[in-house]
């Protein structure tokens, strides 16, 4: 990025030039938290708060700069809207550097105009530049952000059972499957911008049904019977889906928290679908609900000391949830904190919770093929962690470049190095390898074996199938057109032959927009693989099915009703923990 443009030497902007340097050379400051990312990995962090700002009272103080209520109240839904996916709510830095008073009183309002109006190195979008944002609202967010952040409200067992409904009660619903779907073989679809998902028929490829869900559902997760489905949308509103009624449909929910992106049932001999537990990111907290009510059962907070400073953390967002198949316990992980919980849900008036250092940044991650290691990416800190869910502790953690987006990861057989587990990046074209067999393959297990080179950073989401011969990598978050709107496959048995590149986005012929590639998804059978063409919410988006053997374009999805599909999560893999 030039940080330069469109300056001049005029003696009228020699301050903003000297504040443009400052903001170049400030790294040990602002920008000591962000690292160099692909600019789609700051827009996908920086996704919209599910938060409505206008819940959050107003912080206006002497010790900040003069603001109006409307002005301030402007900078807010600015804040929340473009920036607390990567600052933080409370703009303590994730993502994003720390943005607390005492950084930016310091600093000053020429530093911060340079620092908004044009960008860092590091990642920092150049809004005024852009023309995102007005000289208005520059002027408004330098002010807005020399006062205190506004803090959301708390949201407890009052506030969520102001929530819950039960739409149809236990006693109601079917004793035996009422439909003639078959259910291992649905996708359930998220469309994003419409705030809803898509029951899909993987063996016909019609809409079952289209329903309603809280605002960008960001995981779909099944109960261990495979029965119900568990969505979680970004404003931590949860909806129960049982599919065995004639006509799938909600029948409990209930908003958790004001923002969330994880949920998952439990899966233990005995405890199947007795509970479910949902993560929130606002308040920072878990709640441990009845698997086919979801009435609250329990709230624990997360709030408290990260793992390397050992510093207060007021923030720390609840990241990936998995179920144990080893203990009744569910594995959380605190993203922030860089803690990694074992939460067992045996007694729940006596709650045991065994906490496991790692490191900060916690997000995503799956499990190796065995179903006892858990591997899960520490994003900002390049690192992932291995958590041994048997001995109930870390097994490894492990460098790896540069920012891993492993979605729950792939794995498959090497053929010199056995089984493995691999991770994508958002942050360069690396796919990282890691050896997951300590019993057989010892000199291996837990260490990079092998780094293959995909098409770019921006990557998301890895895969694979155990009856495939293939590995997918997305990349829907590089600047280039020609990587984001197409996918590149691996030939698992000749891994140093490289990629092939597959025109998805141009197979499904949608005309105008970005039309984003992302998540290859499986059926059931493991021979057909699915991609979201993530288009713009007034643009026509579609679902692509490619044929895993040939490769070949299959079917192409483009109902008008799939508006910005993003997620796709088959019935029996999530079930199953295939990936």
């Amino acid at each position: 990025m030039n940080m330069n443009r469109g300056v001049t030497c005029k003696p009228q902007s020699l301050i903003l030039a000297v504040a443009i340097s400052a903001a170049l050379l400030a790294s040990s400051s602002l920008q000591a938290q962000e690292k160099e990312l692909d600019p789609g990995s700051t827009a996908y962090s920086g996704a919209p708060s599910g938060i409505d700002p206008d819940t959050t009272p107003n912080m206006m103080t002497s010790e900040g700069p003069a603001m109006t209520v409307e002005e301030f109240d402007h900078g807010k839904k600015i804040f929340f809207e473009r920036c607390a996916g990567c600052h933080g709510v409370l703009r303590k830095g994730a993502t994003g550097a720390a943005l607390t008073t005492d950084i930016t009183r310091e600093r000053g309002d020429a530093y911060l105009h340079a620092f908004i109006t044009y960008g860092s190195p590091a990642g920092m979008p150049n809004w005024g530049t852009s023309g995102d944002l007005t000289e208005d609202e520059i002027n408004i967010m330098i002010r807005y952000l020399q006062h205190e952040p506004p803090t959301p409200p708390e949201w407890g067992m009052a506030e969520m059972m102001d929530t819950w409904e039960v739409q149809v009660p236990v006693e109601d619903r079917p004793t035996q499957k009422l439909n003639d779907y078959n259910i291992e073989n649905i996708f359930s679809v998220t469309l994003r911008d419409a705030g809803e998902i898509a029951l899909i028929d993987g063996d016909t490829k019609e809409i079952i049904n289209i329903i309603k869900t809280g605002y960008a559902v960001h995981i779909s997760r099944m109960s261990a019977s495979g029965r119900y489905l568990f969505v979680i949308g970004r404003d931590a509103k949860i909806n129960l889906i049982d599919l065995w009624m004639e006509v799938p449909e909600t029948v409990a929910s209930i908003k958790m928290g004001l923002e969330a992106r994880s949920v998952e049932t439990s899966k233990f001999k005995g405890y199947e679908d007795k509970y479910a537990i949902a993560g929130a990111y606002w308040p920072p907290q878990f709640v441990i609900m009845d698997g086919d009510t979801l009435e609250p059962q329990k709230i624990v907070s997360t709030r408290g000391m990260t793992v390397d400073t050992q510093e207060y953390h007021p923030e720390p967002r609840v990241a990936a949830i998995v179920a144990s198949h080893e203990y009744p316990e569910f594995i959380v992980n605190v993203k922030e904190t860089g803690k990694i919980l074992l939460v067992n849900y045996e007694d729940l008036d006596n709650l045991s919770i065994t906490e496991i250092p790692a490191a900060k940044f916690l997000h995503d991650g799956g499990w190796d093929v065995s179903h006892r290691y858990f591997l899960t990416a520490a994003n900002q800190s390049d690192k992932i962690a291995v958590v041994d869910s048997k001995d109930r502790e870390l097994e490894a953690l492990i460098d790896v470049e540069k920012i891993p987006h492993p979605g729950r990861g792939a794995n498959f057989v090497h053929p010199e190095f056995g089984p493995v587990w691999g991770t994508s990046a958002l942050g360069n074209d690396e796919i990282t390898l890691i050896g997951t067999d300590p019993g057989k393959h010892p000199d291996q297990a837990w260490k990079v074996v092998s780094i293959l080179k995909g098409q770019g950073g921006g990557s998301l989401f890895i895969k694979t199938h155990p009856q495939s011969t293939n590995l997918w990598v997305d990349s829907p978050l590089n600047p280039d057109e020609g990587i984001s709107q197409s996918i590149a496959v691996f030939d698992i048995n000749n891994l140093d032959a490289g990629f092939k590149v597959l025109p998805i986005a141009e197979w499904a012929n949608l005309g105008e927009g970005v039309k984003r590639v992302v998540q290859p998804e499986y059926n059931m059978a493991g021979d057909e693989v699915w991609f979201s063409v993530w288009n713009g919410k007034e643009q026509r988006s579609a679902l692509v099915v490619v044929d895993d053997k040939t490769l070949e374009l299959k079917a192409v999805l483009d109902d008008e009703r799939l508006i910005t599909p993003t997620g796709k999560f088959n019935v029996y893999n999530t079930t199953a923990d295939v990936y």
